[in-house]
């Protein structure tokens, strides 16, 4: 079977940046399960996997826009420190979630000055070209639960 829209793949990755550093991977984990056609990985990876069946490798260079997009600068804001948890130390690299008209979203603390925090709420990896090499583990038909919620259900996947 192929990957196709409503398949369920099943897939060991590693990802790298352009410097060759290893971002995230699979190895020593359970292979990632998602729910094709459904927006579950980045749009780049997604589409290269297109087609593809179990036992196939390959290696992915997905372009920022088609990964986790570009950077907005506009993304990028100071804050009154006390905006933050009175308790918390807060320092450069930590990560939040925010919540605002667009849902919940993660912001990284960029840096602390005073009173004031600069928070960044791009993507860590927007901006980046994503390096991937992929081995699919297995293809399958969705569930009807699996279609009706958007993501897969059970190993690898999403737990409610």
């Amino acid at each position: 079977m192929q990957i196709g829209k409503n398949s369920v793949a099943t897939i060991h990755y590693t990802l790298r940046n352009d410097n060759g550093d290893v971002i995230d991977s699979s190895d020593d984990r359970e292979p990632l399960a998602y729910l094709h056609g459904h927006g579950n990985i980045v749009p780049g990876l997604e589409r290269a996997l297109e087609g593809k069946g179990a036992g196939d490798k390959l290696q992915v260079k997905v372009a920022a826009e088609e990964g986790y997009g570009t950077r907005d600068e506009r993304l990028v804001q100071d804050v009154p420190r006390q905006a933050f948890p009175p308790d918390v130390d807060i320092v450069p690299g930590m990560q939040f979630h925010a919540q605002s008209n667009a849902g919940v979203h993660t912001v990284t603390v960029r840096e602390v000055s005073g009173d004031s925090v600069k928070i960044d709420g791009n993507h860590p990896l927007a901006g980046e070209a994503l390096n991937f090499d992929v081995t699919i583990d297995g293809v399958r038909e969705a569930t009807e639960e699996e279609l009706t919620h958007g993501h897969v259900h059970g190993e690898g996947g999403h737990h409610h």
